[in-house]
């Protein structure tokens, strides 16, 4: 169905007539000017997000259905960082004449099974036309109590520097998905320019032929390489560890999500709070897929972890007290603790020798 057929607001109509608010605190959703909220014991947390297609997603290898996951995920996981909770979001979509309804249909079922895993009412957005592609801008807002809220400026002297998760999957993952698209083009390139020179020679048997081998070409044998599209293209914000860190009765003084690689986070972290950092390349926590991939790809594994990006782990510091709690955590790892700013940030190597490190993460710019 074309999106025109509806017009904006008969779509906006088709895909939020059965949204219900979860939260006390959506008085008023979808269906007027503005949304209305209520947050009368705590500070609100907002956060927002934007994706282009050609420099955030390429719709050649990632369905709509995920990437309305992946949009709504990405913000969700800002809330966290802060150690908020994700109450409301807001959605707005410039579409080409290319998409149908019925794609726009899988973006948000993707986008609503995001929501529904943390409990966010979609309370409003804006749709528009574009003729570049797909646009993507999301807002989500939640809510924090003032003394609950972790900023990037908090890390100190003697702090612990902690990760979630494993890190680095999700760069390997999209170099796979990098590499098995540019075998397909070259498959399809050459084809085509085989069956442009059967055309020009009018052989009818060969262009069948070729066009058959076209239409068939082979879909690139993913086995053993799972985790890493998981981490490329079903991104999860990591509210379980801000659950655990709660029951364990540990406040981060600095915490942030890693979007843009470890290296750069660790980085905004110190700058902002005026110290330094050192960290240790053997407990950097990579999982076994990630080092075949670097392998299989001549690429540094280390490397990989310390500056894909993507991962959307939580980076924190938290008091040096707080080391044996932090011990007893699964999917926690311990890789380095604060310094004094004049001793700079520092990765030891696996053999003990010092470097600089670099912030050379993701730059959308």
């Amino acid at each position: 169905m074309e999106i025109a057929s509806l017009g904006e607001f008969g779509l906006i109509d088709r895909l939020t007539q059965d949204i219900k608010p979860q939260n006390t605190s959506t008085k008023y959703g979808v269906g007027d000017d503005c949304a209305v909220l209520h947050y009368p014991d705590s500070e609100v947390l907002v956060t927002t997000d934007m994706l282009m297609e050609g420099v955030h997603f390429d719709l050649t290898y990632i369905d709509l259905q995920h990437l309305g996951w992946k949009s709504a995920m990405v913000n969700i996981s800002d809330i966290f960082a802060m150690n908020g909770t994700p109450r409301q979001m807001t959605v707005s979509l410039a579409l080409s004449k290319r998409f149908t309804v019925e794609d726009i249909e899988q973006f948000y079922s993707g986008l609503r099974m995001a929501c529904d895993k943390w409990g966010v009412d979609i309370v409003g957005g804006d749709t528009t036309s574009s003729y570049t592609g797909l646009a993507i801008s999301i807002t989500c807002i939640g809510e924090a109590r003032k003394d609950d809220i972790v900023y990037r400026n908090g890390a100190h002297e003697t702090d612990l520097i902690c990760v979630s998760g494993d890190l680095g999957a999700a760069y390997m993952g999209l170099q796979l998905l990098e590499r098995e698209k540019a075998v397909y083009y070259d498959q399809v390139n050459e084809l085509q320019k085989k069956i442009a020179e059967a055309k020009a020679n009018g052989d009818s048997q060969k262009l069948s032929t070729l066009n058959s081998q076209l239409s068939t070409i082979a879909t690139p044998d993913f086995s053993g390489k799972e985790y890493l599209l998981q981490r490329q293209l079903k991104t999860e914000a990591r509210g379980d560890i801000i659950q655990r860190l709660r029951e364990a009765g540990i406040r981060p003084t600095a915490m942030m999500d890693i979007s843009d690689g470890l290296s750069s986070e660790l980085i905004h972290i110190c700058k902002q709070s005026h110290v330094g950092c050192r960290i240790f390349e053997k407990q950097i926590p990579i999982d076994y897929q990630t080092a075949v991939m670097a392998e299989e790809l001549n690429m540094n594994v280390t490397t990989c972890a310390l500056n894909g990006g993507e991962d959307y782990e939580l980076l924190f510091t938290v008091p040096i007290g707080d080391h044996e709690k932090i011990q007893q955590l699964d999917d926690i790892r311990l890789i380095g603790h604060i310094t004094q700013q004049s001793l700079g940030h520092v990765l030891v190597t696996r053999d003990d020798q010092e470097f600089p490190l670099k912030a050379q993460g993701w730059n959308p710019l």
